[in-house]
């Protein structure tokens, strides 16, 4: 059903470290560039064990802007799930982490999940939204893929 190519609306944007005597600074999000105007809610890291993965889930409202800089490599993986855009029917991945720095825009609809290949692995995600809304009480907006036996999302496997 789904087809390797470019999903409309994810954007995938390469991270630069400066290095100096000090260590190293990395911007990884700034509100004039790059994430069409996203401005995210909230922020928050995950730690994910070697060849474990999470996903595959969609949100119906939410726009994920993923940063992996590292420690740990990831494979993303994502399905374009939007009858309405020109590109649905996709799925693309993509890798980044510590060897490939990146920060990866996921807007609604579109299906997504990532497996982390050397790890323990670090994620930071600024999404636009608040898990749970500001009480943390309101419905999450997440359909979960992961249990549902004749999903067409499924994660590759490593084990």
């Amino acid at each position: 059903m789904f087809k390797f190519g470019e999903i409309e609306g994810v954007i995938v944007s390469g991270i630069v470290a400066r290095h100096d005597q000090r260590g190293s600074l990395s911007e990884v999000w700034r509100a004039n560039e790059k994430f069409n105007g996203h401005q995210p809610a909230m922020c928050y890291t995950s730690e994910t064990n070697q060849l474990e993965k999470r996903g595959p889930h969609e949100h119906k409202m939410q726009t994920d802007l993923f940063i992996a800089i590292g420690p740990g490599c990831f494979v993303f993986n994502l399905w374009d799930n939007r009858p309405d855009s020109p590109t649905y029917g996709n799925m693309s991945q993509i890798c980044a982490g510590e060897n490939c720095a990146k920060a990866i825009l996921i807007p609604p609809g579109v299906v997504h999940g990532y497996l982390c290949l050397k790890g323990p692995g670090t994620i930071i995600n600024l999404p636009d939204t608040l898990y749970a809304g500001t009480d943390k009480k309101e419905p999450i907006d997440e359909i979960r893929y992961e249990d549902i036996p004749k999903s067409p999302f499924k994660m590759p496997t490593c084990k």
